[in-house]
């Protein structure tokens, strides 16, 4: 199929290419590619959500370690360390992801991963855990940075939505795995206190090295190589995504489709970067900001220490903590699977409102209720189900707003930026917080924590439907005009 591409001779700033691609990337129906990407990225969710259950079911069996004998606090400080290696990472990866490539930065992110989750499992003291736990976060934060935005660039606009919220909600497939995992590798019987967790990290690092091997056939951004002035490798890269579909059999509409002009650029500067955020998307920025923070402050106050809620307050022992995070993992995937095809049909803004005000009321009503004594660990567990049936659905749909609503040259830095600040507002925080609240032994004081989290969730609700963009079944081009774009 001829390629609409044209460049004329170099102007100022590059070269400037005319090209249909973004349109033919959007009309192609699902196929093997799009199953491909998704699997080979998206399980960058599922890494961090063994990491993370691994972390939140180990922490009594660090708590009993003989050698590293953690404290409340101390579980809450390594959770806390983890998020703040993510938000530094995903800042650095980010900003090299905008400028190298994202297939450039798929490797190298998994290999810090690798590296510092198999550091971990030799760890000898607090400091050590916290140290490598940070350099496992900086990986996972760079992955992030790096795959949204592919993900987001592969990806047909009308199933853009969907594809996006079970992607990031398959974090609870790996969590699921994690608690799993954490039954046998906990358990006194098959490994000592002091090996079982240990092992457990070893087995991330095993599947991060599979996963090296199969990202190695994925494409660079087709969207990224036009930016950057290589309009032939870019279609190169889709020609070869459609001879792959035509051999599957699919029938592809021919052209011609809506082109536009790109003006070529090595990188972005930082400061059209701060303008584009603070002045060009001022409404935009203050959107993404909110709903991350809100999300992260939910999420990761909760999540991480929910082991220590459930040995300090109902005397449940750390090697069955697993039996208890399984429920509220199939709660938390199943949610984006239900509600995901809402996003892209119903539409965005009515969605996120919807999610985040339903999270906050239900977390309300539970913490009433697990003050006062009224709920066991398994109908608190049930309570979790409910709430993050929902509350996944929103949390997904807040990365999804970051790596949709901005400009494609500055798309990575983008998510990594409202990650970083979201994550350092809401996610170090929480987990600080909550755990010296459980360290006090008062339900009520819990209780307290658990309203401010939902009232961050209804305040982001409100802000959804006041200023969300209604970004459904529209090209990325279409929602942000791209930096680089002509005429």
């Amino acid at each position: 199929m001829p390629v609409a591409l044209s460049q004329p001779a170099p102007e100022p700033g590059g070269a400037v290419a005319e090209t249909d691609i973004p349109s033919r990337l959007d009309r192609l129906p699902w196929g093997r590619f799009h199953t491909l990407v998704v699997v080979a990225l998206g399980i960058t969710w599922i890494l961090d959500g063994l990491e993370v259950t691994l972390a939140g079911s180990v922490a009594g069996a660090l708590r009993q370690s003989p050698v590293l004998r953690f404290t409340g606090t101390d579980v809450g400080f390594v959770g806390s360390a983890y998020l703040a290696g993510a938000v530094l990472g995903a800042v650095f990866f980010g900003w090299l992801t905008d400028r190298l490539g994202r297939k450039k930065l798929f490797f190298i992110t998994l290999a810090v991963y690798l590296v510092a989750t198999a550091a971990t499992a030799s760890s000898w003291d607090v400091w050590s855990f916290a140290l490598f736990r940070f350099l496992t976060g900086a990986g996972i934060g760079g992955e992030y940075a790096a795959i949204n935005s592919t993900i987001q660039e592969l990806v047909p606009a009308r199933v853009r939505g969907w594809t996006d919220l079970v992607i990031n909600g398959s974090f609870w497939v790996g969590a699921a795995a994690g608690a799993a995992g954490s039954i046998v590798l906990l358990d006194p019987a098959l490994l000592s206190t002091d090996m079982g967790w240990r092992v457990a990290f070893l087995i991330g690092a095993i599947l991060a090295l599979i996963i090296l091997f199969m990202r190695t056939w994925l494409p660079e951004s087709p969207r990224w190589l036009i930016t950057h002035g290589r309009p032939a490798e870019a279609a190169a890269v889709v020609d070869g995504i459609e001879d792959r579909f035509r051999q599957e059999g699919h029938e592809l509409r021919p052209g011609p489709f809506p082109k536009i002009r790109l003006r070529a650029r090595t990188h972005t500067p930082l400061s059209e970067v701060v303008s584009t955020l603070l002045g060009v998307h001022r409404r935009r920025t203050c959107v993404g900001l909110v709903l991350m923070a809100a999300q992260a402050f939910f999420y990761n106050a909760i999540f991480f220490t929910y082991a220590l809620v459930l040995t300090e307050f109902y005397s449940i022992r750390a090697d069955h903590v697993g039996w208890y995070i399984l429920p509220f993992a199939a709660g938390n995937f199943l949610g984006p699977v239900v509600l995901g095809r809402l996003f892209d049909t119903i539409g965005r803004r009515p969605m996120i409102a919807f999610t985040y005000a339903v999270s906050g009321l239900l977390l309300a009503a539970t913490g009433w209720l697990f003050a006062r004594n009224l709920v066991s660990a398994s109908s608190l567990t049930v309570c979790w189900m409910v709430i993050f049936f929902f509350a996944s659905s929103a949390a997904s749909s807040a990365y999804l707003t970051v790596s949709e609503t901005f400009p494609l040259e500055i798309r990575a830095l983008a998510i990594a930026l409202f990650y970083a600040v979201g994550t350092g507002i809401g996610g170090i925080a929480g987990p600080l917080l909550f755990g010296a609240l459980i360290e006090t032994g008062s339900r009520a004081s819990v209780f307290a924590g658990y309203l401010f989290g939902a009232a961050l969730m209804l305040a982001a609700a409100a802000v959804a439907a006041l200023w969300g963009v209604a970004a459904e079944r529209k090209s990325l081009e279409s929602v942000a005009r791209p930096l680089a774009q002509e005429g």
